[in-house]
């Protein structure tokens, strides 16, 4: 009897939280399209003067936005030895429109951390989710936390 019990409740927590999982995900892509910016996105960051908007320099980057909010960022602009990936957070804002920020540690040639980049870019989504486009900040802190640097950029993004 004990092992009959255990089946059938086990079987209906498996049940409950595959249904409550459905219900989730559900949910999540009935807020106004929050899910559609999930995946992983071919990028072109052009960095720009702040104050003219005039472009420095464009390079390639690789997003990858996950369901529930997360994401991870690497960029060719600078070398993977003096920098890790981004690690980072999304939110759906309205209608087609997003938030990221994410975080990533710097350090010299020698492998001495030098400090941090917070990167914060309000993004949006074409009408057909295969592509977007971005703008924000970046700033550079020093290992005691001064900010040191803060830079703008734009992005154009398609899906990879």
């Amino acid at each position: 009897m004990k092992r009959t019990f255990m089946k059938t409740f086990g079987g209906m927590a498996l049940a409950i939280s595959l249904l409550t999982l459905f219900a989730a995900q559900k949910a999540s892509s009935e807020q106004g399209g929050s899910g559609r910016l999930d995946g992983t996105w071919d990028v072109q960051l052009t960095v720009r003067n702040c104050q003219t908007g005039a472009t420095i320099r464009t390079l390639p980057e690789v997003a990858t936005f996950m369901f529930g909010g997360t994401m991870l960022y690497s960029t060719s602009g600078i070398p993977q030895s003096l920098k890790t990936p981004g690690h980072g957070n999304w939110r759906h804002v309205s209608g087609n429109n997003y938030e990221f920020e994410f975080k990533s540690l710097n350090f010299d040639a020698g492998g001495v951390f030098t400090g941090w980049t917070i990167v914060i870019h309000a993004a949006t989504l074409n009408s057909e989710a295969t592509g977007y486009i971005s703008e924000g900040t970046a700033e550079v802190f020093n290992p005691n936390g001064t900010s040191i640097f803060k830079g703008c950029s734009t992005a154009t993004a398609t899906r990879l």
